[in-house]
């Protein structure tokens, strides 16, 4: 697997790297059953970043009338999550992370003895628990610090399969003034399409928030010339009310289209959960 890494990390979780793709996978079962996972989380990642290079100009693109004619599993998985939200401007590139890392699961989701698995994209997770089984996912009030400060509790009776987070200091741009958004969602590419719509929804326009075109900060970004938030400086609480708001709005209308199952919205401190309320508040 040319220009791919695959390694043990020193706590048992399995670490696959190629490219943007940068995958951390943990596991929880018998022996055999975590080895052959590791196995088949391996074969599947063969070849996945090739196969969406392949489709990139479609990926790319915006939605239109109809669904991009796309071949690859991944590639078909992110269209069908962003579809739904098609009314505004999106691409498949929106639920790339997680749709990888659906992908990956789901290649090793029905092998006997697996207790527990969850692959993490770059804080996009995707989710398996075996019957009584429950997973705990650590919660992060900002991008910028990325470091967990609560947990929400998953239970295999839950709907939930999938997390992601976005807000404008992640990895991928947001057009909103969120620290972040987390979402709980069916699966990790519906998450991971529903936290871009929403993190963009978390808005407001003020001296403190700077903006730069999404292509004059890398020239292949999905987004074009729209601009994309590259700084947020301290703003006054009504704004943050004002801009969380319209993100809570945006929340609770995909909570009630099914789309969501729960979402968690900071800025600078400031927090709205919409949904289930196992987000903890103490985040």
């Amino acid at each position: 697997m040319a220009g791919a890494m695959i390694a043990a990390l020193p706590d048992g979780r399995l670490h696959l790297q190629e490219g943007p793709i940068d995958l951390v996978i943990g596991l929880d079962g018998t022996r055999a059953a975590v080895a052959e996972a590791a196995r088949r989380a391996a074969a599947a990642f063969e070849g996945l970043l090739a196969g969406l290079a392949a489709e990139l100009p479609l990926l790319r693109a915006p939605l239109g009338v109809d669904p991009p004619a796309l071949r690859g599993p991944v590639a078909r998985r992110m269209a069908a999550a962003v579809w739904p939200f098609r009314r505004g401007f999106i691409t498949p590139m929106a639920a790339v992370a997680g749709a990888v890392a659906e992908e990956v699961l789901e290649t090793i989701a029905a092998i006997p003895g697996l207790l527990t698995a969850h692959v993490n994209n770059g804080g996009d997770i995707a989710l398996f628990l075996a019957p009584g089984q429950v997973l705990r996912i650590g919660l992060v009030p900002s991008l910028e610090r990325a470091a967990p400060e609560g947990l929400v509790r998953i239970a295999a009776a839950d709907a939930v399969r999938g997390v992601a987070t976005s807000g404008w200091p992640g990895r991928s741009f947001s057009r909103g003034i969120a620290d972040a958004v987390t979402v709980l969602a069916a699966t990790a590419a519906q998450a991971d399409a529903a936290a871009t719509v929403i993190a963009n929804a978390v808005d407001a326009d003020h001296p403190a928030v700077q903006r730069a075109p999404a292509d004059s900060l890398d020239p292949d970004s999905d987004l074009g010339a729209l601009p994309v938030t590259v700084a947020v400086g301290a703003l006054p609480p009504e704004m943050i009310g004002a801009a969380l708001d319209a993100g809570e709005a945006e929340a609770e209308m995909l909570l009630q289209r099914g789309l969501i199952e729960a979402a968690l919205l900071v800025v600078q401190g400031a927090m709205r959960v919409v949904g289930a309320p196992r987000l903890l508040p103490g985040c």
